[in-house]
């Protein structure tokens, strides 16, 4: 994983001291919360419905065991015990002080961690593919490249205060992990007719009010060109992006309305005068930036040990394996995804003796590496498949065996009314009335893959826009409804979910979930996910199921 220069580390402790004084100001009544409020947005703090929250960067969702045992002092020392993990692959604090948040930011400093960019109307943390490096499927590792971009936007002159905020995804796999087609830009590497690898990119995609599909502008961009071409698209959104109206700033507005094809032509015409030499970087600096994401030092075909054996023996182990591992591109390798989405607890949140002992799992078992998904969960990239009993052994006690990876209970929520002061329902409790319906782990292996995804306003912070069902929350008259989408996808096959009829209330969400998931289990042919069954038979009869319950 890439580690800090010492320009690196200079900018994080001036920004530090900087905020520091900052907040100092806003104590001592020397500024008020409207002018402080844009200081506190470009270090990542927010004002939400009880106390201040601090969303701390994690680039590319990427961990070494010291940062998350200081995440983990920090959630003990700082916060009520745990932390929130992001749809960006950040982590949150939901409960910090705002006089101690200048001390967690050095403690962060620390471990090469920092909250720059993860707010404001700038380039946010540039997002991967969780098994990054790891994938058996994957072309190369697309890491170096996020981190390259990172490095490149990190308070851009040119792009520190675009018409809004911009999200920037890259994959190398042709299962899309990243979600790259409802960001702002995504970056699907892609091999073409020579062989040679580069980038698909798409641009305007986006979630929230207006939710859209990117568009490819570019089928094959060399990657030595990346940095240029990411400049041209910003310069023409930055250039003609709309600062009146905050409900059509974003780029997603901005190509719908202009048409793929004109979007792209000005971005060719941009690209075609610029000085390309000048922003994109030499060869020996992009393979000085790909050697800090070498491959670990892997045994060669290590023996396996009782990994056949135990499976065999123990059921909720071999349940395990076929969810929360997956094939690695080192052979006697394996990665492991760790759910955090028990019953018990909040979608994403862990707390500090969870991230400990992941810590120091990670350390003994998985060359000292962490990473944090999309979907709110953990992943140990690089583990010897004659280790993992141990490590399911070891998880179980600590609420981080859960077998439900990808299944009806490993539930995307954002934090909704419970924490946020734009929310219009909650999530939390929802996600979790569902999670217990279905808790049922034999009951959830024969549903299968299904992608539920919980917002509770319209900001769209849970994604429920590309679940397969999605459940956004809407007020009516003081009273907390949900309107069910179905269909939606964010992955390769990536789809917005189509509305299927009136808001349920409290009381009727969770069973009007159970009809649908019924009716899929009467109706699907072998091997059909939900949302395959739902493309095959359109809208209607789901609709029809939906409001018999």
């Amino acid at each position: 994983m890439y580690r800090y220069d010492e320009f690196d580390a200079k900018i994080v402790a001036d920004r530090v001291a900087q905020f520091r004084g900052q907040v100092a100001r806003r104590v001592e009544g020397d500024i008020t919360e409207d002018e402080f409020k844009p200081l506190r947005l470009m270090n990542g703090v927010y004002l939400q419905l009880h106390a201040y929250m601090l969303r701390v960067a994690i680039p590319y969702g990427t961990l070494n065991a010291a940062q998350l045992r200081k995440l983990a002092f920090i959630a003990r020392t700082y916060d009520k015990n745990f932390g929130h993990i992001t749809t960006r692959q950040n982590i949150q604090f939901n409960w910090p002080a705002l006089t101690d948040i200048p001390d967690i930011l050095d403690h962060l400093a620390e471990v090469e961690m920092h909250a720059i960019q993860t707010s404001g109307n700038c380039i946010r943390n540039v997002t991967s593919d969780q098994f990054a490096g790891a994938g058996a499927d994957e072309l190369e590792d697309p890491r170096p490249w996020c981190e390259i971009i990172r490095q490149w936007s990190t308070f851009h002159p040119e792009f520190s205060f675009l018409p809004r905020k911009f999200k920037i995804a890259v994959t190398a796999a042709p299962q899309d992990r990243a979600a790259v087609r409802v960001h702002d830009i995504g970056l699907h590497m892609k091999k073409n007719a020579d062989g040679e690898t580069g980038f698909e990119v798409l641009v305007g995609g986006g979630l929230g009010r207006t939710p859209y599909i990117g568009q490819v502008i570019r089928e094959f961009l060399p990657k030595d060109q990346l940095l240029s071409y990411l400049e041209a698209i910003l310069r023409v959104y930055n250039s003609l992006g709309r600062r009146d109206n905050i409900y059509k700033a974003r780029i997603k507005i901005l190509v719908n309305e202009l048409g793929a094809e004109a979007f792209r032509d000005m971005v060719e015409a941009e690209w075609a005068v610029m000085d390309k030499a000048r922003i994109d970087l030499p060869g020996d600096e992009i393979e000085r930036i790909h050697a800090y994401f070498a491959a670990p030092d892997f045994e060669n075909d290590p023996d396996t040990g009782d990994f056949d054996s135990a499976q065999g023996a123990d059921k909720g182990f071999a349940r395990w394996v076929r969810h929360n591992v997956r094939a690695h591109k080192q052979k006697g390798y394996a990665s492991v995804t760790l759910s955090l989405k028990p019953t018990t607890m909040a979608p994403g949140d862990i707390t500090s003796e969870q991230m400990e002992l992941v810590a120091d799992i990670a350390q003994t078992h998985c060359f000292d590496e962490v990473r944090t998904t999309h979907e709110q969960n953990l992943v140990l990239p690089h583990v010897r498949k004659a280790d993992l009993y141990a490590i399911y052994q070891k998880l179980a006690p600590y609420g981080l065996g859960s077998s439900n990876a990808g299944l009806v209970s490993d539930i995307i929520a954002c934090p909704g009314l419970d924490y946020c002061n734009l929310a219009n329902t909650r999530s939390i409790p929802l996600a979790q009335r569902i999670q217990k319906r279905f808790e049922d782990l034999d009951r959830q292996e024969n549903i299968g893959e299904l992608k539920i995804k919980i917002s509770g306003c319209i900001n769209a912070c849970g994604h429920h826009h590309v679940g397969h069902i999605g459940i956004l929350g809407v007020d009516k008259k003081g009273e907390e409804f949900y309107q069910v989408t179905l269909g939606g996808s964010a992955a390769e096959d990536a789809s917005i979910g189509e509305i299927v009829g009136r808001g349920l209330s409290t009381d009727e969400v969770v069973d009007a979930i159970e009809s649908l998931i019924s009716f899929y289990l009467d109706r699907r042919s072998d091997g059909e996910r939900f949302v395959d069954t739902y493309r095959r038979l359109g809208p209607d009869p789901f609709k029809e199921a939906l409001y018999v319950a």
